[in-house]
């Protein structure tokens, strides 16, 4: 008669931690297509990147949008140590400042652009 109940009780353990061990396996596979998937979207987004840092500097090789916009941004530094100009360059900040933000952030935008958009990013992260 003990016989009777140990048999199934065994085999209803045996499938019952079957059942657990596909489960776990099913949770695993999961977790590394997962891991696998963000690894290539990480892989594309740093390719990405590249490339676009690549075709940027390719397209300003022959353009001077950056030495005018150094040219452009050097004269408020000039300026403020040239004696009696200070106002003036005063004043443009002030005049900026009244500008609308969308003008103000397209400014960031254009020196972005041309300077390279991660190299402006990490510069303007570190407030």
């Amino acid at each position: 008669m003990l016989n009777l109940l140990i048999g199934p009780i065994s085999q209803l353990a045996s499938t019952w931690l079957e059942g657990k061990v596909e489960k776990t396996k099913a949770e695993t596979g999961a977790k590394v297509a997962m891991a696998k998937a963000e690894a290539v979207i990480m892989e594309k987004k740093a390719t990405g990147e590249i490339d676009w840092d690549l075709e940027a500097i390719k397209g300003s090789q022959n353009s001077w949008k950056d030495e005018w916009l150094v040219i452009l941004f050097s004269v408020p530094l000039i300026l403020a140590f040239i004696p009696g100009m200070e106002d003036v360059v005063a004043h443009g900040f002030q005049q900026l400042k009244q500008m609308p933000e969308w003008y103000q952030y397209s400014l960031g935008v254009i020196v972005a652009a041309s300077f390279g958009v991660r190299s402006a990013t990490k510069c303007f992260g570190k407030k």
